[in-house]
C-alpha cells in the first residue's frame, strides 16, 4: 500500500460531489502500490512516474479513466470510450460508494493490467492522419487547391488530427463549411488550431 499524498487531501476534503465516491477510489488506488499526484486537477496514480489511471468526478457519474485502456482485456465490459474520437483512453465509471465496493476486485484488476502494460513497454498504436476520413466540405477544398493540401500534409500528425476532429465534429453541413474556411488561412500559415 502507497501512503497518500498530504497534498491531495484537500482536493477530497473539499469535494461537494462525489466525496464518498472519490474517497473510496483513492483507498482501492493507493492499495494498488501506485503513487499519487495531482495533475490536470484530477488526482492521477503512477507507477514509476508514469501516468497511469486518474480518478475523474463527471456530472452524473465518478470515473476512473485508465490512460491506455485499450490495451486492457475486459470480457465483461466494464470499460468505455470516453469520446469516439478516443484511442487510448477508456473510463470505468461509478454512481455509488456501494458500486464501487462490489467492483472493487474487477478495479484491483484493471490496475494490475495497467502497471503490467507499463512494465512491458507497450503502446497504443493511434491511427494515422492518413486513415482519417475527412468532411466533403474539406476533402474538396484539399483537392482543389494544392497549396492547401500541401500546407495541410506538412502540419504535423496531432495538428492534422486536431482539424480533422474540428471539422467532424459539426453535425451541419454549413458549420462545417464555416469552421473550413477559418481554418484554411491558419493551415496555410502551418498552425494548428491552438496556434492563434
Amino acid at each position: 500500500m502507497s501512503p497518500p499524498n498530504p497534498d491531495l487531501d484537500a482536493w477530497f476534503a473539499k469535494a461537494r460531489t462525489w466525496h464518498d465516491e472519490r474517497v473510496a477510489l483513492r483507498a482501492i488506488l493507493l492499495d494498488c502500490g501506485l503513487g499519487e499526484a495531482l495533475k490536470w486537477g484530477k488526482p492521477t496514480y503512477t507507477h514509476e512516474g508514469t501516468n497511469v489511471v486518474l480518478i475523474m468526478p463527471l456530472k452524473d457519474t465518478c470515473a476512473l479513466l485508465f490512460m491506455k485502456g485499450a490495451l486492457l482485456k475486459d470480457p465483461k465490459g466494464l470499460l468505455i470510450q470516453p469520446g469516439e474520437n478516443s484511442q487510448s483512453a477508456r473510463q470505468m465509471r461509478f454512481t455509488s460508494s456501494a458500486e464501487i465496493a462490489r467492483l472493487a476486485k474487477a478495479i484491483k484488476g484493471f490496475v494490475r493490467q495497467a502497471v503490467d502494460v507499463e512494465k512491458a513497454g507497450l503502446k497504443v498504436v493511434f491511427k494515422k492522419s492518413t486513415d482519417l476520413v475527412y468532411p466533403p466540405e474539406f476533402q474538396d477544398k484539399l483537392d482543389r487547391n494544392s497549396a492547401l493540401r500541401e500546407a495541410f500534409h506538412r502540419l504535423t500528425p496531432g495538428r492534422q488530427r486536431q482539424y480533422h476532429l474540428h471539422f467532424t465534429g459539426a453535425k451541419q453541413s454549413a458549420t462545417r463549411e464555416s469552421r473550413v474556411e477559418k481554418a484554411i488561412p491558419l493551415i496555410l500559415d502551418g498552425m494548428g488550431l491552438d496556434d492563434r
